[in-house]
């Protein structure tokens, strides 16, 4: 059961708007631009918009933002999709900018014919040039005192094909010396003749987005049209456009956006780093898209109590990568079945154990549910496998593992102690030789005996082999964007460190795509449902079970 919290700033608007009778029922949108896949900063967004209907009794709309041909595309479309699906929500009715495109062209004339919108001829540069600064007025261009007429014909012509890319823009004609730059004459359509990914060739001129996003509310009824504060030097242009055309009211609000450490969240970084080879896709599990998170291992409980416990600011900040983790952490230490897998083995003999003997052992499953999540069998011989880290020659100070002599317990095993090791011709210890205790079977231990030290194994005769990969975090420094040079330089070169053959349990074999596990003392993995087949297991790291970075930062 979650805590009482007190009501954030949108919650308390909305409130009063109920109370108020302003409205009655609140009506959200999430308007993504399908030019990319959805990242952890969309979630929240995601999370904001239909929490709130959701809380309210409303609804929200999803409605994708395409109004930009060039760099938008139906596979991005179907990933926004799956993602918000996957994230645990479902939207009220689905649209398109690109739905509107004749709504809004019979705005413009609308606007035109009220002497408020005029065609421009100027090129982007010039007209860049002529808004002035933010401490100096903009100069008026001479095509703004064109006639209603000549302004309806030139943009008839744009619409019909008559002139190229760049050629002509609409712009909207509000005020040149305003101290909001965005109010300066603003463009509203430009010429863009290129195919569209739903309208084909039906259209040569795209709407602007300051212009197609709020009309696009207002068309759907959008009561709260929710988004981040760079939008707020936007909302008085929202609000022109709304006042003059005189449509639906919606009102949009701004909250502050997600920024984490260790993390780029700019489409075109991420992009970058995707058509240059540096990550293997937009799902890659360093990546920090929701489907790169999911197919790390994250799940949408996890993600979800992530946006519940950052909150909602009206001020940016910047959450550290940590949170999310000990979310995840969180959610899989209650979930996540126990499983033991041995990363860089040796082999461990048991030299008074029956050559030729096997016995099944019960190993709990998930010892944080209240049944232990029931008991899995656990294959157990003479000859195992267990972690090279487990055992040391000569033992340091506050050793509790395996060393000459020393006593430990096999997890859900017995207790062995050491008696011996070997070594290759290169000096590396190849076996260590052990005798168990037969009356120290957990579970059933009678000896008296106590032992400081757990460590995992894996009987050699039933283990199996799986490709382990070890993610960690894509970037080094806290923020990659604020340190000099290219962000790529901060790359994390241990950010994947791939394990081709580690030992897992035989019942490993029957996980499914995304199934998620503890392995023990190890981390929390999934099976990656891209790479991994029948024939060849491959299991990502979801994320460590301590916060090893929060220790370096302390160094």
């Amino acid at each position: 059961m979650s805590e009482e919290r007190s009501l954030n700033f949108l919650e308390e608007i909305v409130e009063a708007d109920l109370a108020s009778a302003k409205h009655t029922i609140i009506h959200t949108r999430f308007p993504p631009e399908p030019n990319g896949y959805l990242h952890i900063g969309h979630a929240k967004s995601i999370c904001l918009n239909f929490g709130l209907a959701d809380k309210y009794g409303g609804k929200t709309n999803l409605r994708f933002d395409d109004t930009n041909p060039v760099t938008e595309d139906t596979e991005y479309v179907e990933s926004i999709k799956a993602d918000v699906r996957w994230l645990g929500f479902d939207w009220e009715e689905e649209h398109y900018a690109s739905d509107y495109f004749d709504q809004l062209y019979t705005l413009a004339v609308d606007l035109i014919n009220k002497g408020l919108a005029y065609v421009e001829d100027m090129s982007a540069e010039e007209i860049a040039a002529s808004k002035g600064t933010p401490t100096e007025p903009g100069k008026e261009s001479p095509a703004r005192s064109r006639t209603i007429e000549e302004n309806l014909r030139l943009f008839t012509a744009m619409k019909n094909g008559e002139y190229n890319d760049g050629d002509k823009v609409l712009r909207a004609k509000v005020d040149m010396a305003s101290p909001n730059m965005h109010m300066r004459d603003p463009i509203m359509y430009r010429i863009k003749k290129t195919n569209h990914h739903r309208t084909g060739d039906k259209w040569c001129i795209y709407p602007m987005y300051d212009f197609a996003h709020g009309q696009s509310d207002s068309i759907e009824n959008i009561t709260h049209s929710i988004c981040t504060l760079e939008f707020e030097v936007h909302r008085p242009l929202y609000n022109w456009y709304i006042e003059r055309l005189a449509t639906f009211p919606s009102k949009q609000y701004e909250f502050a956006r997600l920024n984490l450490t260790y993390t780029v969240m700019s489409k075109r970084k991420l992009l970058q780093l995707v058509q240059e080879n540096l990550v293997d896709g937009w799902d890659d599990p360093r990546m920090p898209t929701i489907s790169g998170l999911r197919r790390r291992g994250f799940t949408p409980f996890s993600i979800r109590n992530f946006c519940e416990k950052i909150g909602v600011q009206r001020r940016e900040n910047i959450i550290d990568f940590g949170l999310l983790e000990f979310c995840i952490r969180e959610d899989l230490n209650k979930t996540a079945n126990r499983r033991m897998v041995v990363l860089d083995p040796i082999k461990l003999i048991i030299t008074n154990y029956p050559e030729g003997k096997s016995e099944m052992l019960k190993g709990e499953n998930n010892p944080e549910m209240e049944d232990n999540g029931g008991y899995r069998d656990l294959p157990f011989s003479r000859e195992l496998w267990i972690e090279s880290e487990d055992f040391q020659e000569v033992p340091q100070k506050k050793w509790f593992r395996l060393a000459p002599e020393m006593k430990v317990r096999l997890k859900s095993a017995y207790i062995v102690q050491c008696t011996g090791f070997t070594k290759d011709a290169q000096g590396k210890v190849t076996e260590v030789l052990c005798e168990y205790i037969p009356e120290s079977k957990s579970g059933a231990d009678t000896s008296g005996i106590n032992v400081k030290g757990t460590i995992h194994w894996l009987s050699i005769e039933s283990a199996l082999d799986a490709e382990v990969r070890l993610y960690d975090r894509l970037f080094n420094a806290e923020n990659p964007l604020d340190e000099e040079g290219d962000f790529k330089s901060n790359m994390n070169p241990n950010s994947l460190v791939i394990i081709p053959k580690a030992k897992i349990e035989p019942d490993l074999q029957h996980a499914l795509p995304g199934d998620q596990f503890q392995f023990i003392r190890k981390g929390y993995f999934c099976l990656d449902p891209k790479f991994s087949t029948a024939e060849k297991l491959v299991f990502n790291r979801t994320v460590t079970l301590k916060d090893a970075w929060a220790k370096m930062g302390e160094k």
